[in-house]
């Protein structure tokens, strides 16, 4: 079993455990000091993988509608997968990089495609409204809404208490 530790644990439950620098989760690469780099190339080289096939069907002369629905279907979601857990924590170098690929399809297609830090925008909005309207989620009690119904409330917190 290989797990992310940074401490001198070697053991979960009784079960030894290997410690590793990386490992990929999910599809997504996680560090140790949770740099995104490693995943954001991770992103880059399957979505540039993928741009090849969208040139190509632009070669056999499809029309942008098409091209749209194969870009949004392959490229944007590799560049979205798990976003809102990644891009906020994304240097700038990173982010121009993947905006460079979404520029590039744009280029090919011939179309004005979302950014994507408008892509990070929309789903970050998406995922606190699904936790809002669930009363079962289990960070529906961090999202208060103010009384006109539309904003919610910041929560006030010490730092130190989010930091065990």
């Amino acid at each position: 079993m290989k797990w992310l530790l940074t401490s001198g644990e070697q053991a979960i439950n009784s079960s030894s455990v290997e410690i590793v620098k990386n490992i990929k989760f999910l599809g997504v690469h996680i560090a140790e000091n949770l740099p995104w780099t490693l995943n954001t190339s991770s992103i880059t080289k399957r979505a540039q993988q993928r741009l090849y096939f969208l040139r190509k069907l632009r070669e056999a002369h499809l029309p942008s509608p098409i091209l749209t629905t194969f870009y949004r279907g392959t490229v944007e979601s590799i560049l979205s997968s798990c976003i809102t857990t990644w891009f906020g924590n994304c240097t700038v170098f990173d982010r121009k990089t993947l905006q460079r690929i979404v520029r590039t399809a744009e280029k090919i297609i011939g179309v004005s495609l979302p950014s994507i830090t408008n892509i990070y925008i929309t789903r970050c909005i998406r995922k606190a409204t699904n936790i809002v309207k669930d009363p079962t989620h289990p960070s529906h009690e961090l999202f208060a809404l103010l009384p006109s119904g539309r904003r919610t409330s910041t929560i006030c917190s010490n730092l130190f208490l989010f930091w065990r």
